[in-house]
């Protein structure tokens, strides 16, 4: 089973997109970002996911960089 939120390689332009449960949560420029786009889908305790494999698969780049690819 794959996590249920990835956090996608860097944009060209900056900014990471952020899916949850394969529907677009909104692109991300910072931790602060994925952590209100989480929280929106009802996942109130989204900051302490971030590292949590089991949670979140961060694709391309290195988790919690944001900076244009």
């Amino acid at each position: 089973m794959s996590a249920p939120i990835v956090i996608h390689r860097p944009s060209a332009t900056g900014g990471r997109r952020v899916t949850v449960r394969g529907q677009i949560a909104g692109l991300a420029h910072d931790d602060a970002d994925v952590v209100e786009f989480l929280r929106r889908a009802g996942l109130p305790y989204a900051e302490q996911l971030l590292d949590d494999p089991a949670w979140v698969q961060w694709r391309g780049g290195r988790a919690h960089r944001y900076e244009a690819a």
